[in-house]
């Protein structure tokens, strides 16, 4: 399993609270339709005001065949553009990495 976790940062226009609105509520049904996508959390800061990025952003998939073919596809292109719609893309750190799980009492 490997997991794409980018730093998300909002277009300058918009508020935090309008844009973690626009996250949660309207982006994130368009996003799950990208085929190969096994798990997807989005994770806000909890002080907004201090941080330096707006959210983090994880994507599982089996494999980086599996995630190239979600982003190649149609609904990957639909998700890549709408997403440019409220987020300024490729702002923050982004990197895909293989999860170890060391703990995880909450199974």
């Amino acid at each position: 399993m490997i997991k794409l976790v980018e730093f998300v940062v909002r277009k300058e226009e918009l508020s935090h609270a309008e844009f973690a609105d626009y996250w949660l509520h309207d982006h994130s049904p368009i996003a799950k339709e990208m085929p190969g996508l096994k798990r997807y959390v989005t994770s806000l800061p909890a002080d907004p005001e201090q941080s330096e990025y707006d959210g983090v952003l994880e994507l599982y998939f089996e494999d980086t065949d599996a995630l190239s073919e979600a982003f190649d596809s149609e609904a990957g292109q639909r998700t890549m553009a709408d997403a440019e719609s409220f987020l300024q893309v490729g702002e923050g750190p982004r990197m895909i990495v293989e999860e170890t799980v060391q703990l995880d009492e909450t199974a």
